[in-house]
């Protein structure tokens, strides 16, 4: 009995030594790990659906009209745990884990926005069939709710942009920085400036899945990025949309933001202050607070003429 004691003593404590070392060398995954859990507490069900690439992973819960999150570039659902929980009771909610993204297809190879926008696609057409759906975005998630919604407006009531468009940034991204210095200051452009930066085996996570992981797997196509952008044809996205955004987010910046507002059709701008580019971890009471409140208000209602300053370029995804 002693030994079988000793042996358990044993293996708990390289249990405890192995998941230290994982706290360190992938604090990422780790991090997302605990929010996939707080997803499947919060009554959230996982499961599958077969997309264009492959197997895509969704969390559903609720029930009433489909509300739809998208997560950002290098994301997954759980970004939403602490938002989605608060609507369940009078939403059906669904949140993908985007391709390549999460426990989502493929796991290797480029990664597109074209790829990302038919697991969208796929998403809705299994499970929203016949609905027309709200999507909120968040960054990418935003750039793709924009490009559904331009695409096929006859199944999206509206959208929720949180610090995510179709519009060309005001200035160059460096997403896949290659020094802690680098990493150091992307972060601080995300985030509301009263924040510490995270630890330097955080921060050396960062550098490693920005290259490794679906960031890096979309950067392998600039052009791809450039052909799904919608500068110039933003009168042609008439679908109500709330454009929610954290007013310290300096990597893509409130002057973006404001672009939105005045060249979308049907619109309305509401900060969230002291938050930025990530406002679900960042701020997630404020955030859930507003999008609550504007998705309880009437939706901005379309006003001008659909026009296009570049008619030459092509619609996005065609």
């Amino acid at each position: 009995m002693k030994r079988v004691l000793l042996s358990l003593a044993a293996i708990l404590v390289i249990l405890l030594v192995r998941a230290i070392l994982l706290c360190y060398s992938r604090p990422l995954a780790v991090f997302a790990w605990f929010e996939r859990v707080s997803l499947r507490r919060n009554g959230f069900k996982k499961s599958s659906i077969q997309g264009t690439n492959g197997r895509l992973v969704v969390w559903e819960a609720g029930n009433g009209p489909a509300l739809v999150f998208l997560h950002g570039a290098g994301d997954q659902a759980g970004t939403w745990c602490r938002i989605a929980p608060h609507l369940k009771s009078s939403y059906r909610i669904l949140i993908p884990d985007l391709p390549g993204h999460g426990d989502s297809a493929p796991a290797h190879g480029p990664l597109t926005i074209g790829m990302e926008l038919s697991g969208v696609d796929s998403l809705l057409k299994t499970r929203a069939a016949g609905e027309r759906v709200i999507l909120v975005g968040n960054s990418m998630g935003g750039w793709l709710a924009m490009l559904y919604a331009h695409q096929h407006p006859e199944h999206v009531a509206r959208i929720v942009l949180v610090n995510g468009g179709a519009l060309r940034p005001e200035h160059p991204l460096n997403l896949t920085p290659n020094t802690r210095e680098e990493a150091k200051r992307l972060l601080s452009s995300m985030q509301d400036p009263g924040l510490p930066n995270p630890p330097d085996f955080v921060v050396d996570d960062i550098i490693r899945t920005s290259h490794e992981g679906p960031i890096g797997r979309l950067s392998l196509n600039p052009a791809d990025m450039e052909h799904y952008l919608l500068e110039g044809h933003l009168q042609e996205v008439r679908t109500p949309t709330d454009v929610l955004w954290g007013d310290e987010d300096r990597l893509l910046g409130i002057n973006y933001a404001r672009r939105l507002k005045t060249e979308l059709p049907a619109s309305r701008l509401t900060l969230l202050s002291r938050c930025g580019h990530i406002p679900s971890r960042e701020c997630p009471i404020a955030l859930t607070a507003k999008l609550r409140d504007v998705l309880n208000q009437t939706p901005p209602q379309p006003t001008g003429v659909v026009e296009s300053k570049s008619p030459a370029a092509p619609r996005a995804g065609k």
